[in-house]
This record gives structure tokens, C-alpha cells and sequence, in this order.
């Protein structure tokens, strides 16, 4: 006799939760990245990038409350100890530069003021020229690059002539001798906002031709891609393609240039406030103590120090911020 077939054991079909989890699965797996969570994890990963945001959030907050600070702290930028100094020498009494536990950075020579809280106050200065320079800096650059490098023809030999121009032209001699003839009062303004208002518009309007460049190269480079030939090829408009299709594609190389150029422009003021050209007294300015210092600074080295390490550590902290956002924006970056 023929032994019995065994029929096949009929395998149980998958459960809808084992099916959910599977897909579930399936879908993490091919789940895409979008470009600025790829560029916040390649900024992550640089230490150095990160300890430079760090610093430059920590000098905004700073300058932001410089007066809340100073009152914590019970000095005022402006206010004089004359009985801190040495009514021989003129420099400040005890050793480095004066300084206390009233007095954490010590005080200026002759007039007693206290460094830390000119500082402070100095930071606001300093931040505030740089970012509003750049933004204007920037707006006009891209503005000007964009149709240079779209609409090309007389218009891209017009703003290339004009960008050349203002590239050759001695930027700081012009600020220098356009402060000077200022007058006390412009615009509503008067004291130092009218130095702030001139230079804030000379540094960015001087600025511009350099971004002016950079976006006007990527915008050649972009506008004969394949995406804005298919948008031409659908019907779209020069307005749809300026804004939809090159603008956004411009936005990490502009990223990228304006956090290069504030600590350009802050180091422009500091030269201005240096050569007497910017803020004007009482107000604190970190060039105009430079200035200041360099009559006592074999006397009161520590006078001299203290802002120059606060100019320091500003640019250093923005050129660091700057490297690691170029990096991680990067598109060819392997980090």
C-alpha cells in the first residue's frame, strides 16, 4: 500500500498589526532628508562652528541688555571715579587697570569710568553696525546680483560696471570724509545715531558689490539648469522663475557670505570709532577706547587689552560660526 500524502500545513497569513509594522518599518528605511536637516546635522557635528554660534548668541543677548547688566552690576558707562585714580599719573589706583570686585575689568585712565559697563554698552554699538550694514548689504546685492545674472544683456554690463566701480572705490576715505561734514542732526536723529545712521549706510552700500558678485555667478549657473528650462517650458513666468525656482537655490550661498561679512563690517567701525570718525563721546564704542588706550598703554596695559579681546573674540566667534555654516551648507561637503 501507497503511505498517505500529508497535505501541506497552510502557513498563517501576517496579522494588519505585523502588516502596519512593516511598513512602518519600510518607510523609516527610505524616509528622506531635507537639505536643512542635513546641514544641521553636518553643523553639529563641527565643535568649533557651534562654540562660535554660542558666543555670538551670548553677544547679542549681552548687548541686548547691556542696561539691565550694568544696573545688576551698579555702574553706569558714563559715570566718573575720580577718586579711583592718581591724580599724579592720571592712571588708575592699585594693579590691573584698577580692577575690584566693584570694578570687575578695572576703570579708564583720568576719568574713572568703568570698563566693564563701556563694554557692554560698546557691544551694542559694534553688533548693531554690523548686522544693519550687512542687511543692507545684502538686500542690494541680491537684489542687483539676481537681475544681473537673469536677465544678463545691457543690464548684467551695467550693474558688473557699476559693482567694479564701487570695488575700486577707497571706501573708508569716503566714510571718513562724509562723517565729518555731517551735521549734529539729520533725519530725526541727532548725538551718535547720526555716525551710526552714516556708517550702517556707507559700509552696507559699499558692501553690496560683493554679494552683488557671488549671486550674480550662481544665478548665471542656475538660471540654465534643467528645472527652470522645464518651468520655462510649462509657461512660467520671469516673476515665477526669479521666485520659485532661483531665489531659493540662492539662499545658503547668501547665508553663508552675510555671516563672512558682519565681522567685516564690525571691524570697519572699530577702525571708524578708531580714527575718530564714528561714535563721538560719552558714547562707548570698543574702536574709540582703542584710541583712548594708546596714550596709557604702557602705563595701563590692561585698558588696551580688554576691548581689544572683546574685538577679538567677536570676529573670531563670527569667521568660526561662518567656516561651520559654509561647510555644512555645502553641498559637496562629506561631513
Amino acid at each position: 500500500m501507497t503511505a498517505p500524502l500529508h497535505e501541506p500545513t497552510a502557513e498563517a497569513a501576517p496579522s494588519a498589526a505585523d502588516e502596519a509594522a512593516v511598513a512602518s518599518a519600510d518607510a523609516k528605511a527610505v524616509q528622506g532628508r531635507s537639505l536643512g536637516r542635513i546641514a544641521w546635522e553636518r553643523l553639529k557635528r563641527d565643535k568649533l562652528a557651534l562654540t562660535g554660534g554660542v558666543v555670538v548668541l551670548v553677544l547679542i543677548v549681552i548687548a541686548l541688555l547691556a542696561p539691565v547688566l550694568t544696573n545688576l552690576l551698579g555702574q553706569d558707562p558714563n559715570e566718573y571715579h575720580e577718586n579711583l585714580i592718581d591724580p599724579l599719573f592720571g592712571t588708575p589706583k592699585g594693579s590691573m587697570g584698577g580692577m575690584s570686585g566693584e570694578h570687575l575689568l578695572g576703570v579708564e585712565p583720568v576719568n574713572g569710568r568703568d570698563i566693564l559697563a563701556r563694554i557692554l554698552y560698546g557691544a551694542r554699538i559694534s553688533l548693531l553696525v554690523g548686522f544693519l550694514s550687512a542687511l543692507v548689504a545684502v538686500v542690494l546685492g541680491t537684489v542687483l546680483g539676481v537681475l544681473a545674472g537673469f536677465f544678463g544683456g545691457w543690464i548684467d554690463s551695467l550693474i558688473s560696471r557699476i559693482m567694479d566701480g564701487l570695488l575700486a572705490f577707497p571706501q573708508l576715505l569716503f566714510i571718513i570724509a562724509l562723517v565729518s561734514v555731517m551735521p549734529d542732526k539729520l533725519l530725526g536723529l541727532s548725538g551718535s545715531s547720526v555716525p551710526v545712521l552714516v556708517m550702517v549706510l556707507v559700509i552696507g552700500f559699499f558692501g553690496w558689490p560683493y554679494i552683488g558678485r557671488v549671486v550674480r555667478g550662481q544665478t548665471l549657473s542656475l538660471r540654465e539648469r534643467e528645472y527652470v528650462e522645464a518651468a520655462r517650458s510649462l509657461g512660467a513666468g520671469r516673476i515665477y522663475i526669479l521666485f520659485k525656482e532661483l531665489l531659493p537655490n540662492l539662499v545658503a550661498p547668501i547665508i553663508v557670505y552675510t555671516t563672512m561679512m558682519i565681522p567685516t563690517n564690525i571691524l570697519t567701525e572699530a577702525a571708524l570709532s578708531f580714527l575718530g570718525v564714528g561714535v563721538k563721546p560719552p558714547t562707548a564704542s570698543w574702536g574709540q577706547m582703542l584710541s583712548s588706550a594708546l596714550d596709557y598703554y604702557q602705563s595701563d596695559p590692561m585698558y588696551m587689552v580688554v576691548p581689544g579681546v572683546a574685538i577679538f573674540i567677536t570676529v573670531l566667534a563670527f569667521n568660526l560660526f561662518g567656516d561651520g555654516v559654509r561647510d555644512a551648507l555645502d553641498p559637496k561637503g562629506s561631513r
